[in-house]
């Protein structure tokens, strides 16, 4: 049988632990909406450029890619509606969901989260993958900038036992007003 004493540590530890529980809850909740909120920030049409590297020829080649970012209401996710005016065929949508917990932007692991100088936020994931023609282990890297008239999306390869990170594609987007 429980004695009085015992039975009031019990009680405290449980009160701990609860209380543990919903800080760690409410703090998950504050790093997903400030990422939310980061990409509500970019809502909208933008116009730019893609270049990505041609594996087989070794050179970047660059052409005009335009976005449109929309919420999803209520929701977690973004679409990313992709255009390429010179190669309607490529066009596509990107469905980017932030997770509950603010610690990943799809399947990708939350590895940075800085405001720059001057007010943009640079978000930076990783994720463990496979790249190339080859289709070769590697980690990749989304670097992720946010700000008033710029959005740019960068993906850096780094493959299994190299040293030096590729860029392997960078969208840079103005702002349509």
């Amino acid at each position: 049988m429980m004695n009085q004493k015992n039975m009031k540590q019990l009680t405290n530890i449980l009160i701990m632990s609860f209380c543990l529980l919903i800080t760690s809850l409410c703090q998950a909740q504050k790093k997903s909406n400030r990422l939310i909120n980061d990409f509500m920030k970019v809502e909208g049409n933008w116009t730019g450029q893609l270049t990505y590297l041609d594996y087989s020829s070794g050179k970047p080649y660059t052409m005009s890619a335009d976005i449109e970012i929309k919420r999803i209401p209520e929701t977690h996710t973004f679409l990313f509606v992709h255009t390429y005016p010179k190669e309607k065929s490529a066009n596509k949508t990107d469905t980017v969901t932030i997770s509950k917990d603010g610690q990943y932007i799809g399947k990708e692991k939350l590895v940075s989260r800085i405001k720059l100088p001057n007010g943009d936020m640079k978000i930076t994931t990783e994720r463990k993958g496979k790249d190339g023609n080859e289709g070769k282990e590697a980690t990749i890297r989304q670097t992720y900038t946010l700000g008033k008239t710029l959005f740019s999306t960068r993906k850096d390869i780094l493959f299994s036992g190299e040293k030096r990170w590729i860029k392997r594609h960078e969208y840079v987007y103005r702002k349509q007003y």
